[in-house]
């Protein structure tokens, strides 16, 4: 193993597809610095958030541990907290539960948080092991000051940047919101897309089936339950989406993802900036950088616009990016689940992981003394909570979603198949067509259940026993407690709209469901 980096940069965007990287094959020029960084480093394509979307996510890559273990899967009531360590903790809480940024500390690095995370979900268990966090909020009133745009962010980092830059050894996590609704971006950017196509894949047949159904952020319920947006009054000049909208057209699914991709430029020139200011400090050669995001973004898959819904390919594959000292250049496509980080980064900097991780180091595949090794896994199970109740399955070319609570969508079947090399944007549903391979999806899916609850039961890696409900799916108690933590309460006004917008068909639905 090389030199340990005396120094590391965790990028976090939230909201940040892969697919809408120049580096992962997009046509659009959206990042040239990210695709800059890619070149000199490590790519990976199948590396996964085990929870989704943002509290459960950063819970889980800060603990290294499933949410099936945390009890973290939703956004709020009592799957929203971390499960207290009942006996198991001690004065520090250090007893092999120890967090990411508590595991580098003990190797000597100062640890430090720049993003207004942590104040917007109330997700102290995330703060767990930083020397330092700083609120960084925005000041326009109008976005909301828990959603800064780049701009914002980087007098923070400059700030703790001349303080800290050149000192022996720190962990910087900088945290981006760009590519978040409501796309925000400052006019004065303009609009760099305006004379490109957008995506091809989703067709004017796509989106008059979609218009008949149902579901938060669909396409003619683009916000929330409607398609008013509730963050701005009339005449504001900062979304890049009208306040009034809904998909209708190829033409209103560009001002979509214009706004999203120009959010990603916004992002990319800002993170240029930062690195510029690396290069200045003379730290840059001797920085690990790491750029990833907490979860993607539906822009129109399974009828979800501008968020992050499921457990499926756009919710839950994000970049992954790792440049630096020892570092190989080159691409990976072995699986890797989001909590694989922490095990890599310490095993990197020759440190000490947590003894009860659910992670599993990946290192070697980022270098040259170790890069034959596979460190994949065989397959993932991905976990959604906040917007469904929903599981997938992500092996070979295949996706299978296994949905418990729909968040009333009426597009969501119990069982869904997909071949992501075909059908990247999961259009076609192949459950009925490919019962065997459907055979397959639940039977891994019910061996990861099974492998979870036994290390629960049995107090290994991350399960714990002595925690209530510690040996309890807390998907199941999420159900139990009014199911996806942003739809309950919601269905006797939903079905009520749908029926006055045409769609009694699927109030009926929704209310045999839930009623």
């Amino acid at each position: 193993m090389t030199e340990a980096p005396s120094k590391i940069l965790y990028v976090d965007v939230d909201s940040l597809r892969p697919d809408h990287l120049g580096c992962y094959g997009y046509e659009r020029t959206t990042t040239p610095v990210i695709d800059e960084l890619a070149r000199s480093g490590m790519r990976f394509t199948n590396y996964y958030a085990t929870d989704a979307p943002c509290l459960p996510s950063r819970t889980a890559l800060f603990s290294s541990r499933f949410g099936i273990h945390t009890g973290t899967i939703n956004h709020g009531g009592l799957t929203a907290d971390a499960r207290p360590l009942g006996d198991h903790r001690n004065f520090r809480n250090l007893d092999g539960w120890t967090s990411w940024m508590g595991a580098l500390r003990q190797e000597g690095y100062y640890t430090a948080s720049l993003s207004p995370f942590v104040q917007r979900h109330q997700a102290w268990t995330v703060a767990a092991g930083f020397n330092e966090i700083q609120d960084a909020v925005g000041t326009d009133q109008r976005v909301g000051l828990w959603q800064p745009n780049a701009d914002e962010i980087l007098p923070y980092v400059d700030d703790w940047l001349d303080r800290h830059a050149t000192r022996d050894s720190w962990f910087l996590h900088v945290n981006f919101w760009d590519p978040h609704t409501p796309y925000a971006t400052p006019p004065e950017f303009g609009d760099p897309f305006a004379d490109e196509p957008a995506p091809e894949w989703l067709t004017q047949e796509i989106i008059d089936e979609q218009r008949t159904h149902a579901g938060p952020h669909s396409a003619r319920d683009t916000f929330h339950f409607s398609n008013r947006s509730p963050r701005f009054d009339e005449g504001n000049d900062l979304a890049r989406v009208p306040i009034k909208f809904d998909i209708d057209s190829r033409d209103t699914f560009k001002t979509w993802v214009d706004g999203y991709d120009t959010g990603v430029r916004y992002m990319d020139y800002h993170l240029g900036l930062l690195l510029d200011r690396l290069k200045e400090e003379g730290v840059y050669d001797e920085t690990l950088i790491i750029l990833s995001a907490d979860h993607g973004e539906g822009l129109g898959e399974l009828n979800v616009y501008g968020d992050h819904h499921l457990a499926d390919e756009t919710t839950c594959n994000v970049p992954l990016i790792i440049s630096g000292p020892g570092i190989e250049s080159g691409v990976n496509d072995d699986f890797h689940y989001q909590i694989d980080l922490a095990p890599t980064v310490m095993e990197l900097v020759g440190g000490e992981s947590g003894s009860r991780w659910d992670g599993n180091s990946f290192a070697s595949a980022c270098t040259a003394d170790g890069n034959d090794r596979d460190d994949g896994r065989e397959y993932l199970v991905l976990s959604q909570g906040a917007w469904a109740c929903q599981r997938g399955v992500r092996w070979d070319d295949w996706l299978l979603l296994r949905t418990y609570h729909d968040g009333l969508k009426t597009i969501l079947e119990d069982v869904m198949l997909f071949d992501l090399e075909t059908d990247p944007h999961e259009t076609t549903n192949l459950a009925n067509e490919r019962p065997e391979i459907v055979e397959k999806g639940l039977s891994k899916l019910g061996q990861w259940h099974d492998e979870r609850m036994l290390e629960a039961a049995r107090d290994q890696r991350g399960g714990n026993p002595r925690t209530p409900n510690g040996t309890t799916d807390p998907m199941w108690a999420d159900i139990a407690n009014g199911g996806p933590y942003h739809t309950r309460g919601h269905l006797d006004s939903y079905v009520k709209h749908l029926r006055e917008t045409g769609r009694k068909e699927r109030a009926a639905a929704l209310e045999h469901r839930h009623g």
